[in-house]
């Protein structure tokens, strides 16, 4: 029987650990899990990661763990906060340890490089006894783990498992929705990272606020156009883990992707902008999965377009924001009517 006051995490970045403490705050036995042996030893020691979240002490009840089996065992629920290049050794590593029926939440954000799934999809092939959902929104881990108020999305197929997942996470500083769509949110998700390096590139070439509204605008119709053409809700693009996403993303200094793509549009190339960043860019991960995915279903995706571009053939920042802005004119919407 499963422990229902015990919830482990995978992935002991600064969104794990965010999440940890947050849970942790409101009485969970939290089991928090790395593979990586000096962030174990890091965390042990200092109760504190002072690499990602300098000064935010680890409750009492979070428990270090290095050991998959010990962390997998007996729990409410399984949190998924690795980077999503490892999302799927991790799921391959931890499946003989998770029973039927474990509700398996993936708070990462990505698409895998070569098959194109998202990250739950990755999760749901690995561990397939198991039930994959999503927590995703605008939630920064710096603020999270200070308990700035914070909103996000829950998706589950099944209504009830949303349900237990709002109310796990659900705190005075930590408002949770929820949605049936699982995918939708995961698009958004991940898609928006490749937007917010194009808004960095942006303000690395030192243009203004204009440009950036028009970014995120005809950003988030270009994460809508794939996910309608992909089956997913059109709603859940404008909700929290779509526009409001997207929004934090491209907007804050928090944002890694934003930052590589600051670098980038100040003239570094795409390694050394990666270097000076020091954490995995998921959007640089992400970008060439989102330019396939748009050749496969026929989507017009010119800004995803044109930061793969940039990212992986030699574009200079300034040329592929011409290319953007020298397109053919057009309509806003495809269902203009003057009759």
């Amino acid at each position: 029987m499963s422990n229902t006051n015990s919830i482990c995490i995978l992935g002991a970045g600064s969104w794990g650990t965010a999440i940890a403490v947050l849970l942790a705050k409101k009485g969970y036995q939290v089991k928090l899990w790395s593979a990586v042996p000096d962030e174990i030893k890091m965390l042990r020691e200092n109760r504190e990661h002072k690499f990602r979240l300098p000064g935010v002490i680890l409750p009492s009840n979070i428990e270090i763990v290095d050991d998959l089996e010990k962390a997998c065992k007996d729990n409410l629920l399984i949190v998924f906060a690795v980077a999503s290049p490892f999302i799927r050794q991790t799921a391959k590593n931890a499946c003989p340890y998770i029973k039927e029926g474990t509700i398996l939440v993936n708070v990462s954000k990505g698409i895998e490089d070569k098959t194109f799934l998202t990250l739950s999809q990755i999760i749901e092939e690995e561990i397939p006894q198991a039930k994959s959902c999503v927590l995703s929104g605008p939630s920064h881990a710096e603020e999270v783990s200070r308990s700035i108020p914070t909103v996000v999305v829950a998706g589950a197929k099944d209504k009830e498992d949303a349900v237990l997942i709002q109310d796990v996470f659900m705190a005075d500083n930590f408002r949770v929705y929820t949605s049936p769509d699982v995918m939708g949110i995961e698009l958004g998700g991940a898609i928006k990272n490749v937007i917010a390096l194009a808004a960095g590139v942006i303000d690395g070439l030192g243009f203004g606020d204009n440009t950036k509204a028009a970014l995120i605008t005809r950003g988030i119709l270009e994460i809508s156009r794939l996910g309608e053409a992909m089956g997913t809700r059109a709603q859940t693009f404008y909700g929290l883990s779509g526009i409001g996403d997207l929004i934090v993303t491209c907007t804050s200094n928090h944002s890694r992707n934003h930052n590589a793509g600051y670098f980038i549009g100040q003239g570094h190339s795409v390694d050394e902008a990666l270097k000076m960043v020091g954490q995995v860019v998921e959007g640089v991960n992400c970008a060439k999965a989102a330019k396939n995915l748009a050749d496969k279903y026929n989507v017009n995706m010119p800004i995803v377009e044109q930061i793969n571009k940039v990212l992986f053939e030699g574009v200079s920042p300034t040329d592929g924001l011409n290319a953007l802005f020298t397109r053919a004119k057009n309509t806003e919407y495809m269902f203009t009517d003057w009759d």
